[in-house]
C-alpha cells in the first residue's frame, strides 16, 4: 500500500504568528503518523525557513515544498528563484503547472514544461498540476486535455519523464468552489492519466503518484482516498485551517 501523500499549498498566506501557532500543534500530530504518511508544506517561500527552524525536529515524514520556480539557475531576472536556490534551502518539491500560475500570470505549456525540466535536472521532484476548466468538461474534453499537458513533459524530458514525480489532478472549475469531483469522476480520469503515461514511457515507473486537487474537505476526503489511482491530496484553503488539516491526514490514513 503507498503512502499517502498530503500536500498544503497556503498560496499567498500566512505570517511568522500564523505558522508559529500552527505548526507546533501540527509537528505533534505528524510525530504519530510519521511512518504512514508524508505531508509537504508550500508556504510563501520567504517564510520556508521560518518553518524549517520551527519543525526541525520532525524530519520523518514532513517536507518543505514550493509553490513556484524559474526557468534559468541563474542571471538577470528580478523576482525569480532559481530550482539552486530552491534546493539549497532545503526544498524537496515544488509545485508546477498550478491553474492559478496559468490564468493569472498566463504560463503556458510550454513554460510549464521548462519548469519541470529544470527541476529535474536538479533533482528536485515536481508536482505538476493538470487538468480541465468547466468549458472543456461540458464538451467532454478532459482527457484530451490532460494528454497534451502530459504530451509537452514526454517531449522535453524523455520517456522517464515522470520518475520520482507527482501528478496532480486539479480540475480548474473545482478549484476553491465548494463543488469537488465526484469519487468516480476522479477515478477515472486519474486512472486515465496512470494508465497514459505508463503506455509512453516503455518502462517501470519509479516513485510515480497521483494527487486529487480540488475542493478537498474533510467531508469528501474518506471517498476520494479509497479510489484506487489517488494517492493523496493537493490541499489549498483547507491546509490553513488547522483541524481541518490534520482531520483530512487522519482521513487519509484509516
Amino acid at each position: 500500500m503507498i503512502k499517502p501523500i498530503i500536500m498544503g499549498n497556503w498560496k499567498l498566506n500566512g505570517s511568522k504568528k500564523f505558522i508559529q501557532n500552527i505548526l507546533h500543534t501540527l509537528n505533534q500530530f505528524l510525530i504519530k503518523y510519521y511512518n504512514i504518511c508524508t505531508v509537504i508544506i508550500s508556504p510563501p517561500i520567504l517564510y520556508a525557513n521560518f518553518i524549517q527552524q520551527t519543525l526541525l525536529d520532525n524530519q520523518q515524514n514532513f517536507f518543505l515544498g514550493a509553490q513556484n520556480v524559474d526557468i534559468h539557475f541563474s542571471g538577470p531576472f528580478t523576482g525569480e528563484i532559481s530550482p539552486i536556490m530552491l534546493k539549497d534551502i532545503g526544498i524537496s518539491y515544488v509545485i508546477v503547472g498550478h491553474s492559478e500560475r496559468r490564468l493569472y500570470h498566463q504560463e503556458n505549456n510550454e513554460i510549464i514544461a521548462k519548469k519541470f525540466k529544470i527541476l529535474k535536472e536538479e533533482n528536485l521532484i515536481p508536482i505538476l498540476c493538470i487538468g480541465e476548466t468547466k468549458k472543456e468538461k461540458i464538451l467532454n474534453q478532459t482527457k484530451e486535455v490532460c494528454k497534451k499537458q502530459i504530451d509537452i513533459i514526454f517531449k522535453l524530458c524523455g520517456e522517464s519523464a515522470f520518475n520520482n514525480t507527482i501528478i496532480a489532478y486539479e480540475p480548474i472549475w473545482a478549484i476553491g468552489s465548494n463543488h469537488s469531483a465526484s469519487p468516480k469522476e476522479v477515478q477515472i480520469i486519474c486512472h486515465f492519466i496512470r494508465n497514459y503515461i505508463k503506455s509512453k514511457s516503455n518502462q517501470v515507473l519509479k516513485n510515480f503518484f497521483i494527487q486529487y486537487g480540488g475542493s478537498v474537505t474533510k467531508n469528501n476526503a474518506k471517498t476520494l482516498i479509497y479510489q484506487k489511482d489517488i494517492d493523496g491530496f493537493l490541499i489549498g484553503g483547507a491546509s490553513l485551517q488547522l483541524e481541518e488539516f490534520i482531520k483530512i491526514i487522519e482521513i487519509s490514513n484509516m
